[in-house]
């Protein structure tokens, strides 16, 4: 693996990340960090590597710790009207934006950047290459995955708490026997499929 890059070069450094293009349901949702080089935090690292305890930890670190953090998101919604590559570069560009101290560079993860006026730069693998990366993978994951643990209580029987959204086989054969719930991503392929079998009766 890769050390993590330096993010303490003189200027303040951000770095944004989004969790949930996959899933079947729920929002897609991002985060930006600017981490202080006075109050390091150990242990960072690609949160889908990491336990779900480690996570939970950490997330509270980064809060307390960071010098700035912001998580943002682009609804269901937004991702039916925009496809989820785009919805994915609102949420982030909404995350860098609400930062409380403005960056004077980004670096995002993957291979794609928001239009903006930001310097910034792509970083493929970044969540564990990036350590302010790696610090927005975790916020945005520990609170996507707790708003699907929320909404495994509003819509039962789906499974969300278990594959937070993700088209696993416990998913589609809910999404089969109970239809299609507020939450679900209607331009999706199985859950479009599911919409137009019920237009057939």
């Amino acid at each position: 693996m890769q050390p993590f890059v330096s993010v303490y070069s003189g200027e303040l450094g951000a770095g944004v990340d989004e969790v949930g293009r996959g899933p079947l349901a729920g929002d897609v949702v991002a985060a930006a960090v600017i981490l202080d080089p006075d109050k390091p935090i150990a242990g960072l690292a690609d949160s889908k590597k990491l336990s779900e305890k480690k996570r939970e930890f950490l997330f509270e670190e980064i809060r307390t710790k960071a010098k700035s953090f912001c998580v943002a998101r682009a609804s269901v919604v937004e991702i039916d009207r925009l496809n989820i590559l785009q919805a994915s570069l609102l949420a982030m560009t909404r995350a860098v934006q609400g930062l409380e101290v403005e960056p004077q560079h980004v670096w995002v993860d993957g291979n794609k950047i928001p239009r903006w006026d930001y310097p910034a730069e792509a970083v493929v693998k970044g969540d564990s290459r990036v350590a302010a990366i790696s610090a927005a993978s975790i916020l945005a994951k520990v609170t996507r995955d707790r708003e699907m643990v929320a909404f495994d209580q509003q819509y039962p029987g789906y499974g969300f708490a278990g594959h937070k959204g993700y088209p696993t086989s416990v998913h589609l054969q809910a999404l089969e026997q109970l239809g299609v719930s507020p939450i679900h991503r209607r331009s999706f392929g199985p859950v479009q499929a599911k919409l137009e079998q019920l237009k057939l009766f």
